[in-house]
């Protein structure tokens, strides 16, 4: 049933899939390609990163996976003010003992919505990034272990780039996924207008009240524990992965190693990352082995951010989907 608890014995891909989609979709019409990145993000422990214009409900899904496991969900709105210790935390003077005690920042969860990302200063990114790739973060002269499962999602926003500043090329590479958001298809943005007119007003004790948000709105029991994506994440790490596929991954990834438009081609990394989401959108869709759509269907958004044309193919007017396009279909 609809929000219940179900035990890890009893998990099937059907059952964690469908549970995580319906508690999701209860607030959040559409964005099936985005709710599948945020599994196979979920299902590997790799970060994503969402691309879109304001309003395409970036944080509104992210809010409401995390609520359908049951996970610690902590928010950081990313400012070019904003210091490394307040994302993770500092050594705090207690006046009455004398002694520092240590105040964890918001870092300190499951999954943390890293919003608007492109907007804080290199400093702190730098900070996120030990946390990224070592699940680890240091404050003071100690060192503390992140909480297990730990995972980011960043949101930007592609269009306005005052008061920005640029991913480095080796924070982006610690993203698994780097998926662009699109507009939602007309029927489902329907659906939202009418989701809309249906919210209530939200009443506080002193008889005052406001209307209800689409956040207001998420469904606070969750379906799914901890545990289950445990149990989830012990099976993705059983579907089989042939020696030809492998192959596929190794020479896609080289292929933009020697791409004449390419300045700079996939890290291992980007091979790794192929293969590994390739085995989480297996599970989703069911299968124990991965077929080769699923590098197709991945392709873009693990290869994308991590290759750089080079000037005279910017300048020619060359996009990085229309090299990476060429590229696969070499493989097809």
């Amino acid at each position: 049933m609809s929000g219940s608890k179900i035990s890890s014995s009893e998990l099937t891909t059907p059952i964690f899939a469908d549970k995580v989609k319906e508690h999701v979709h209860k607030t959040v019409v559409g964005q099936e390609t985005v709710l599948e990145r945020g599994l196979i993000s979920l299902l590997t422990g790799g970060h994503l990163l969402l691309e879109g214009v304001p309003g395409t409900a970036k944080t509104l899904l992210v809010q409401s996976l995390a609520h359908a496991i049951d996970l610690k969900f902590g928010r950081v709105q990313f400012t070019i003010d904003l210091l490394p210790s307040d994302i993770v935390g500092s050594e705090i003077l207690d006046k009455d003992s004398g002694d520092f005690r240590t105040h964890e920042g918001p870092i300190f969860t499951n999954l943390l919505l890293a919003d608007e990302i492109n907007r804080a200063s290199p400093k702190v990114q730098s900070a996120l990034l030990e946390a990224m790739q070592e699940r680890k973060v240091t404050i003071g002269d100690n060192t503390y272990t992140l909480p297990s499962p730990f995972l980011v999602i960043a949101t930007q926003n592609p269009v306005e780039q005052a008061g920005t500043f640029e991913l480095p090329e080796a924070q982006l590479d610690r993203f698994l996924l780097r998926h662009r958001l699109t507009y939602l298809e007309p029927d489902d943005e329907s659906e939202v207008l009418k989701r809309s007119l249906k919210l209530k007003l939200q009443r506080s004790e002193d008889g005052g009240a406001m209307p209800m948000s689409a956040f207001d709105a998420i469904d606070k029991n969750s379906p799914l524990q901890i545990s289950n994506l445990t149990t989830a994440m012990e099976q993705v790490l059983e579907v089989h992965v042939s020696d030809v596929f492998v192959r596929h991954c190794v020479d896609l990834v080289n292929k933009t190693r020697s791409h004449k438009d390419i300045e700079l081609g996939g890290s291992p990394r980007a091979g790794i990352s192929l293969v590994t989401a390739s085995r989480a959108r297996a599970f989703l869709h069911g299968r124990d082995y991965v077929v080769p759509e699923d590098i197709f269907a991945l392709a873009e958004d693990i290869l994308l951010h991590r290759i750089r044309l080079s000037y005279e193919a910017v300048a020619r007017g060359r996009r990085g989907e229309d090299v990476l396009a060429e590229i696969l279909d070499q493989l097809a």
